[in-house]
């Protein structure tokens, strides 16, 4: 038996998607939130980049940051939708 599929499609197993955020626990939210504020704030020579810890969580909240999950590379984080 051979392999039917185009050898120059992507394989969906291996894309990224979003999780859906009521499947997470807090801390796991928190944590992406941590994340995400020293990642994109903590570049910026900011002395506090968790200061926009509270408006990234409404963010999430209100579905402005979605959390995508990339399984080639087994981790998660924030990003704007698609």
């Amino acid at each position: 038996m051979t392999d039917q599929r185009d050898a120059g499609q992507p394989d969906p197993r291996q894309q990224p998607f979003v999780v859906d955020t009521e499947l997470l626990s807090e801390d796991q939210i928190s944590g992406l939130v941590d994340e995400y504020c020293t990642r994109y704030h903590g570049l910026n020579e900011s002395e506090n980049p968790l200061g926009e810890r509270n408006r990234v969580l409404a963010a999430v909240r209100r579905g402005e940051l979605v959390v995508w999950f990339d399984p080639v590379e087994n981790t998660a984080g924030l990003g704007a939708p698609a």
